[in-house]
C-alpha cells in the first residue's frame, strides 16, 4: 500500500507539477519570462473583449437586440 501511495506522490510531484517548477526556477533568471502566459492569456482576454463590444455595437446600431426587461420569462 506504502508503493501506491508513493506512486501517487511521484505522479504529481515529478510530472504533474514539474512545469510549475520551470517556472519557479525561471523566475530568479528572467521575470518577463516567467511571466509570458500571463501575459498571453490577457492579451487573449483583451482581444475577446473587443470582439465582443464590437459583436454589442453591431446589433444595438441593426435594432435587433430586445432590450425589453420581460424579455426573459423568469423576469416576468
Amino acid at each position: 500500500m506504502k508503493a501506491f501511495f508513493e506512486g501517487i506522490q511521484y505522479l504529481f510531484v515529478n510530472i504533474f507539477f514539474a512545469p510549475m517548477d520551470f517556472l519557479r526556477s525561471l523566475e530568479l533568471r528572467t521575470w518577463f519570462g516567467a511571466n509570458t502566459i500571463n501575459w498571453i492569456f490577457m492579451i487573449i482576454c483583451a482581444s475577446a473583449m473587443v470582439y465582443w463590444i464590437k459583436q454589442l455595437r453591431i446589433f444595438d446600431a441593426n435594432g435587433t437586440e430586445n432590450q425589453d426587461t420581460t424579455a426573459h420569462s423568469f423576469l416576468k
